[in-house]
């Protein structure tokens, strides 16, 4: 499986960014922008604080399994290889929603917060934005704990010259 790159995450959320600013200004245009929901932090930092909690108890029990601690639990590669995906799929989609959610709340800051409900929406966007940015934290992470060590020994059967 590949890992993330941060320049594809970053690629993601510029484009998100310019197309939905862009979006913004031609929407104030022609009516009102529409509203930030107030739950998108929210369910936003749900999704991170999920991710954490899965990176940090596998993370513990690898280690348990490692170490060789009576009575450790393992950690079964599909459920493994599952978290991964959520995690690289909502790392994915945060940066998506980062892009979107600071486009919005960058034309709210630049041409419309001297009304009260524009600097509440520029709040929840970039409450948003920080939340989506935790996602991808925490996703980065749960790659790396995820991440398969290194074999430094060669297979049976196979010389050290006949690995390269």
């Amino acid at each position: 499986m590949r890992t993330l790159r941060i320049r594809t995450l970053a690629g993601l959320f510029v484009v998100a960014l310019v197309i939905a600013w862009a979006g913004a200004r031609l929407w104030d245009t022609l009516g009102t922008l529409p509203r930030v929901p107030v739950a998108a932090p929210i369910v936003l930092a749900l999704i991170a604080v999920a991710l954490f909690a899965t990176a940090l108890s596998m993370r513990a029990r690898l280690r348990a399994q490692r170490e060789r601690r009576p009575g450790a639990k393992g950690v079964d590669p599909l459920a493994a290889a599952r978290a991964l995906v959520f995690g690289q799929a909502s790392a994915l989609v945060a940066a998506l929603v980062a892009g979107l959610y600071g486009g919005d709340g960058l034309f709210l800051v630049m041409y419309k917060l001297d009304m009260e409900p524009r600097r509440e929406q520029a709040i929840y966007a970039g409450l948003a934005v920080l939340a989506a940015i935790a996602v991808v934290a925490a996703a980065l992470f749960l790659e790396r704990v995820c991440k398969l060590p290194e074999d430094q020994s060669p297979p049976p059967g196979v010389h050290q010259n006949a690995r390269r």
